[in-house]
């Protein structure tokens, strides 16, 4: 896809950080926007932040883990803007940010039901509008800890590996298809996913990138249709990691470079 002017574009986790950026950016390229968040207030905000807009963007506030919701919203975003041309599943939360042995059973199933499962209904409901309307982009965000694991982040780390492994399952059934499937793995962004006191140290040392660079970068891959796009702070350090070095050389480093940031008085 090269011009998004007119396009359907649905964006979810609109709220605030990455999803706000791409509304903004996608409203200055002339798209129709449909935002969903689970935050009624920050959906509002990030509309006021839109002055591009020829068509009113459709907005709903819903949690995305819910299939019923997301499904309605994708048969809502079609009445009201027509098919979608270009979808985001950007939403997502943060996991515990405790070790494996510290961390609830609840943080990993309601992190898995957000950030995995989230991604899997979105593309579901979505999809159904592309393949009928034989077009369409798909871009599934997963993270750089879909590419290595990270200490204090099991919970999260097993989501967005699940969003890599269901994505790029996609992107190989639908290889002979006009629908486009991408696969965004974010750095380091500066967003407010980290709301816990006990991960902001790591936020401080690791969110550098800002959402308005990675907004950039999304467009022009998209336009360039690159498949997988890695993106932001410590991002390209990472993937390179995990395709050159061995694990047990890897595992060291990754260790090294987050240890001073993380949360320590559970370790034995």
């Amino acid at each position: 896809m090269k011009d998004f002017k007119n396009k359907v574009v649905v964006i979810t986790g609109a709220a605030s950080g990455m999803g706000r950026a791409y509304a903004k950016r996608f409203a200055h390229e002339g798209a129709k926007l449909a935002l969903c968040d689970y935050d009624q207030a920050g959906l509002q905000e990030t509309l006021s932040l839109l002055d591009d807009t020829s068509v009113e963007p459709y907005i709903e506030a819903f949690d995305i883990s819910d299939q019923e919701k997301v499904e309605g919203f994708a048969d809502s975003v079609q009445q009201q803007l027509g098919t979608a041309d270009l979808l985001i599943n950007n939403a997502g939360i943060e996991g515990s940010a405790e070790p494996v042995w510290a961390t609830k059973d609840e943080y990993f199933r309601r992190v898995m039901e957000v950030n995995y499962f989230g991604v899997v209904y979105g593309t579901c409901a979505f999809l159904k509008q592309m393949r009928a309307a034989n077009r369409g982009v798909i871009v599934n965000v997963s993270s750089i800890f879909g590419l290595t694991g990270s200490p204090n982040h099991a919970d999260y780390c097993g989501s967005k590996f699940a969003v890599r492994g269901f994505t790029e399952s996609l992107m190989i059934e639908l290889h002979d298809s006009p629908i486009k499937v991408h696969l965004l793995h974010p750095g380091g962004i500066q967003t407010n996913i980290a709301r816990q006191g006990h991960s902001q140290a790591f936020a401080k040392h690791f969110f550098q990138t800002t959402p308005e660079q990675i907004a950039d970068y999304l467009v022009d891959s998209i336009r360039k249709e690159r498949s997988r796009m890695v993106f932001g702070h410590g991002a390209w350090k990472t993937y390179l990691g995990t395709k050159l070095l061995p694990f047990d050389w890897l595992k060291r480093l990754v260790w090294a470079e987050l240890k001073p940031v993380i949360d320590r008085r559970q370790y034995p």
